[in-house]
């Protein structure tokens, strides 16, 4: 796939076959994530692998039952959990660019995972501390998000985008096309 065709083709998939993904997918997957830009090159992330199923379920047990992201997160064969050292980054004018560059390296996590045919469901509504806990998380490294990652058990359609009207202003605020 070339690039543009990997962002048109990326869904947020709940349902995963049950198959282990190659040793070789997931370092090409964590390679793309690696080389992600950050601020002043700090490079604030670090990724959790969970494979074992009990890590799978304890990560789910940091959700909400109501959240469907549960049942997908013990149904795959990999968790990526994103981490964040505040420390490795900084907050200015307001920007904190820790949970920006951990979202520059999820999504380059992302787009990878679907030029690699897996697929992924990034997951954010979660409790930190239990995260935290069942992981061995020190005090001092913020849990991002995470996302299964595995081969789709499902299709998705792609879902409405607004227009580019709607979201582009040309020269300043209210410039249109």
């Amino acid at each position: 796939m070339n690039f543009f065709e990997v962002v048109q083709a990326r869904r947020s998939l709940r349902r995963y076959l049950d198959k282990p993904v190659e040793r070789e997918k997931l370092e090409h997957v964590l390679e793309s994530a690696r080389l992600a830009p950050s601020w002043k090159n700090l490079q604030c992330w670090r990724f959790i692998i969970v494979e074992d199923a009990a890590g799978r379920e304890a990560l789910a047990d940091s959700m909400e039952e109501s959240n469907p992201g549960r049942k997908a997160l013990m149904g795959v064969p990999i968790v990526v959990v994103l981490c964040a050292l505040p420390s490795e980054s900084e907050v200015w004018e307001g920007k904190d660019f820790m949970m920006l560059d951990a979202g520059l390296a999820m999504e380059h996590l992302v787009l990878a995972a679907t030029d690699q045919g897996l697929g992924t469901c990034w997951q954010g509504l979660f409790s930190e501390e239990k995260v935290r806990k069942s992981l061995n998380v020190p005090d001092n490294v913020r849990v991002v998000a995470m996302t299964p990652l595995g081969y789709a058990a499902e299709e998705r359609r792609p879902r409405p985008r607004k227009a580019m009207a709607e979201i582009v202003h040309y020269g300043k605020w209210g410039g249109l096309l």
